[in-house]
C-alpha cells in the first residue's frame, strides 16, 4: 500500500470547492479533500489537513501516476468538481460533489467517483475522519461492507464503497486497479442516512447538475466576462445558507493573511457589512429571490435588537446566533506554520458604526428592486436610523476590525452618511413616516464633518482617520456609494494618492501597517482582493476606462485555475487568507458589470 500519510500541505489557491448550501469541502489538485466541516458550514471539521498534516483528517483518492499532469475543472455551469490526471499510461478523473437533495434539512452527502478514461491505472484511497478539529479520538469500525467513524458525543459518519475497503490506523483504505471505462464510487454521510449507498450516485449526480444549471440559467449577465461572473455567482450561491438565506464570508477558518503570521481568523460566519454588496450582486445578475432571502435574514437580526439598535452585531452565525467565542487550536500547526489557528471570532463584540450604512443600503436596494418593506420592518429601521443620529460622531474600530485603538474613521463616517441618505430616500419614495428634518440635518452634519475633518489640504487627499495622514482602501467606496462624484477633483487627487501608496501592479492594500501597527497586530498582510476590484470600478467611473480594462484583465489572471479568489494576494499574486472569499467575488461582479457597460457604450441606468 502506498504511504499517503506524508502528503504535504497544498497552496491555498490549489483548491476547488464543492458544497450543498449547508456545508462545503475543499479539494486540492492532488485529489485530496483536506478541509471539510460537518454537518454545518461552521461545525467542527472532520478533515483538516489543510491546517496541519493528514493526521488531522483527510480523504485521499489518487491514481499512481508519477509525473502526470494534474488539472481541475468544474462541470460547466455547476459546482461539481473534476480533478484529472493525464499521463502516457492513463487518463483518470475524479468527480466530487455534495449532493443537492429536495429536503433542506437533509445532512450533507459527499460523493466521490473515480473513472479511468484511457489506459489502466492503480488508485489509492484513504479516508481518515478526525472529529472535532482532530481533537476527539475517532474510531473506524467495519459494518458489513461499510466503514463507520465514531467519536464520543459526536455525530458518526459512514463510508460506503463500490469496492472492498480495509481499516488501518482508524482509516478506511483501499488500493485497486481499474481498466479503461471502469470506475469506483465512494459515499460519505451520516451514520443512519439511508442515502449512504454507492449504488445511487448516478441519480445524485444528475440531480445536483440539474440544480446548479437551473439556478444559474436565471442570470441575466451577458457581458464580456460571463464565465468569471458565472463562477463568482456559483461561489456565492454555494456560500449561501439554503435554509436561512445568510451568506458566509468564506468557507474556511485559520488560513493566514501573511505567511507564518498571526492574522488567522475564522470567516465561516455572516457579516452585516457584506449586505449591500450581496444584494447589489444578486440583483444585478437577476437573482432577486436570493437578495430577498438575505434581507429577510437581516430583518430578523434587526428585530432581535428591537429597541436596542446598538446591539446589532457586526457578524452572526449563519443561523443568527450571537455567541461566537474566539478560541485557539494549539494542536494544529497551521497552514505553512502560521499560528495560532483560531475558531470563533472576537470581532463579534466590536463597535463598528459603518454596519448601519451597509444595512440601510441593502434595505434601500431591496425596496427599490425587490420586496417592499413591512410596517414592522420600517419601525425597526427607524430605530436604527435614529440611533445613527446619536452615535455617528463616536470612535470605533473601523471596517477592517482593527484590534488596536479606536479612532474617528472616515469609512465609519461615510457609511453613517449612507444610512441617513438611504433612509431619507426610502421614506420619500414609499411615503413612509419619518422625522425628515432631523435626519436631513444629521446627514448634512456628517457631510460637512467629512469634508472638514477628513480632507487634508496639505496632502491633497482624504485621510484614514482624524489625526492621521494615512490612506485606506475603503476610501474607494466613496464614489461607489454616491458620496462624491467619481470625477470630483478632490476625489481624483485621492485616487491618485491611493495609486501611489496602496496599489502594486493593480493589487490594492487595505492600509499600511508598517511602523504604526494601527491594527494592533504584528507584521503586515497581503493586498486585499475586494479593494483591487473596487479600484477597477473607480477608474472606470472616473473615465479611465482603458486603464480599468487592463487592470481588470490582470486581476482575472490572478484567480486560481478554477476562477476562485481567496481574501488577499501576496507579492506574487498568490492567494492568502480564507477561501473562497465572498467579498472578493461580490466586488468582481460589481466591477465586471459596470466596466462592461462602459466598454459597450451603454447608458448606465443603474449606478449606485
Amino acid at each position: 500500500m502506498r504511504d499517503l500519510n506524508n502528503e504535504p500541505q497544498s497552496a491555498i489557491d490549489a483548491h476547488g470547492i464543492i458544497g450543498d448550501m449547508r456545508s462545503a469541502a475543499l479539494i486540492n489538485d492532488q485529489g485530496s479533500i483536506d478541509f471539510f466541516c460537518w454537518p454545518e458550514f461552521d461545525s467542527p471539521s472532520i478533515f483538516c489537513s489543510l491546517l496541519d498534516a493528514p493526521a488531522a483528517g483527510i480523504f485521499q483518492l489518487t491514481p499512481d501516476l508519477p509525473g502526470a499532469r494534474r488539472e481541475q475543472i468544474y462541470l460547466p455551469d455547476t459546482n461539481v468538481l473534476q480533478t484529472r490526471w493525464l499521463s502516457d499510461e492513463a487518463v483518470v478523473e475524479i468527480t466530487d460533489l455534495l449532493s443537492i437533495s429536495d429536503d433542506v434539512d437533509d445532512l450533507p452527502l459527499l460523493i466521490r467517483r473515480v473513472r479511468v478514461i484511457s489506459g489502466k491505472a492503480t488508485v489509492h484511497m484513504r479516508c481518515a475522519v478526525r472529529h472535532d478539529y482532530a481533537r476527539a479520538p475517532t474510531r473506524a469500525t467495519a459494518d458489513n461492507a461499510d466503514v463507520c467513524f465514531k467519536a464520543p458525543g459526536l455525530p458518526g459518519l459512514r463510508l460506503a464503497s463500490s469496492l472492498p475497503v480495509q481499516i488501518e490506523d482508524d482509516a478506511a483504505v483501499a488500493c485497486f486497479t481499474l481498466d479503461q471505462d471502469q470506475g469506483a464510487e465512494f459515499v460519505l454521510g451520516a451514520l443512519d442516512d439511508v442515502r449512504v449507498d454507492s449504488r445511487g450516485t448516478d441519480l445524485c449526480l444528475q440531480r445536483t447538475l440539474a440544480f446548479w444549471r437551473g439556478w444559474l440559467a436565471q442570470s441575466n449577465y451577458r457581458g464580456r466576462w460571463r464565465e468569471m461572473v458565472n463562477r463568482s455567482a456559483l461561489a456565492l450561491k454555494l456560500l449561501t445558507s439554503r435554509k436561512h438565506g445568510a451568506i458566509l464570508a468564506a468557507a474556511t477558518f485559520g488560513l493566514p493573511e501573511a505567511p507564518g503570521g498571526e492574522r488567522n481568523w475564522d470567516y465561516r460566519y455572516t457579516w452585516i457589512r457584506d449586505a449591500s454588496f450581496t444584494v447589489y450582486a444578486f440583483m444585478r445578475l437577476g437573482f432577486v429571490q436570493e437578495a430577498n432571502d438575505y434581507m429577510r435574514w437581516l430583518r430578523g437580526r434587526v428585530s432581535d435588537c428591537q429597541g436596542r439598535p446598538m446591539k446589532i452585531n457586526i457578524l452572526y452565525g449563519i443561523d443568527g446566533r450571537q455567541q461566537l467565542p474566539e478560541t485557539e487550536l494549539p494542536h494544529l500547526r497551521g497552514h505553512g506554520g502560521a499560528q495560532p489557528v483560531r475558531i470563533g471570532n472576537g470581532a463579534v463584540d466590536q463597535v463598528q458604526l459603518d454596519i448601519f450604512g451597509e444595512l440601510m443600503d441593502a434595505v434601500y436596494l431591496v425596496n427599490k428592486y425587490g420586496e417592499a418593506i413591512s410596517h414592522e420592518g420600517w419601525k425597526h429601521t427607524r430605530e436604527v436610523v435614529d440611533q445613527v443620529c446619536e452615535t455617528w460622531n463616536q470612535k470605533d474600530v473601523g471596517i477592517w476590525e482593527m484590534r488596536g485603538e479606536q479612532h474617528h474613521f472616515l469609512h465609519s463616517r461615510l457609511m453613517c452618511w449612507v444610512a441617513l441618505d438611504r433612509a431619507i430616500r426610502l421614506a420619500s419614495k414609499r411615503s413612509l413616516p419619518a422625522p425628515f428634518a432631523r435626519w436631513d440635518q444629521t446627514r448634512q452634519a456628517i457631510y460637512e464633518d467629512i469634508w472638514s475633518n477628513f480632507w487634508n489640504e496639505e496632502r491633497g487627499h482624504f485621510v484614514q482617520h482624524i489625526g492621521s495622514t494615512a490612506l485606506d482602501g475603503s476610501m474607494l467606496l466613496m464614489p461607489l456609494v454616491r458620496f462624491v462624484a467619481a470625477t470630483d477633483p478632490r476625489w481624483l487627487s485621492t485616487l491618485e494618492a491611493i495609486q501611489k501608496s496602496l496599489v502594486r501592479d493593480g493589487m490594492v492594500y487595505r492600509y499600511r501597517n508598517d511602523d504604526s501597527q494601527i491594527d494592533g497586530l504584528q507584521g503586515t498582510e497581503g493586498a486585499f482582493i475586494a479593494c483591487s476590484f473596487w479600484y477597477v470600478e473607480c477608474l472606470a467611473r472616473a473615465g479611465q476606462v482603458e486603464k480599468a480594462h487592463l487592470e481588470f484583465e490582470q486581476l482575472l489572471r490572478y484567480a486560481n485555475p478554477l476562477g476562485l479568489y481567496a481574501e488577499e494576494f501576496d507579492s506574487q499574486a498568490r492567494h492568502l487568507g480564507n477561501t473562497p472569499q465572498a467579498l472578493s467575488h461580490l466586488a468582481l461582479i460589481s466591477a465586471a458589470t459596470f466596466l462592461d457597460r462602459k466598454l459597450s457604450g451603454q447608458k448606465n441606468v443603474w449606478q449606485p
